[in-house]
């Protein structure tokens, strides 16, 4: 039943799948390339605190639904695509596996935000600034990383 549900919709779900990951990798470098280098201009610590943790939430936000399309669009290709053999297989598992090392570090950085923004909220914006600042210059590129390498697995997966 899967299978012929994977048949009827796959340009679909495959549309859906690099979409997610277009949100998701995209935001990621908009973040860290773009707005991040621009935040650091403004002078001010506590509003550029303020700036970031609010850039930050809202991407956030933006790709959490895009999060969970991917793994559910990817384990509809994983049951459609079953009979996968050989190098196929291990390629398929090991891009599965950077999603997911890619959706464990981003619940960390959530969280990490989640702390970063109740601790500027009440007033401690030096235990805000310790809380985040793993976040652009760390946390981000590893999932920048791992998300291109995913993207060029799935790439060689579809046989480009």
């Amino acid at each position: 039943m899967m299978n012929e549900f994977f048949q009827h919709y796959a340009h679909l779900i495959v549309f859906v799948h690099v979409l997610g990951a277009i949100v998701w990798i995209g935001g990621m470098i908009a973040i860290r390339v773009a707005v991040h280098p621009v935040m650091q201009s403004i002078e001010e610590s506590t509003i550029r605190l303020g700036k970031s943790l609010e850039i930050t939430g809202r991407l956030f936000a933006l790709v959490a639904p895009f999060i969970v399309l991917i793994l559910l669009t990817g384990l509809s290709m994983a049951v459609a695509m079953g009979g996968l053999h050989g190098a196929d297989r291990t390629l398929f598992i090991a891009k599965e596996l950077i999603w997911s090392v890619m959706t464990l570090n981003y619940l960390f950085m959530v969280a990490r935000w989640r702390r970063g923004r109740r601790l500027f909220a009440s007033g401690d914006a030096a235990g805000a600034r310790a809380s985040v600042g793993i976040i652009p210059v760390r946390l981000l590129p590893v999932n920048i990383l791992l998300g291109l390498l995913a993207l060029w697995m799935g790439i060689t997966l579809r046989g480009y």
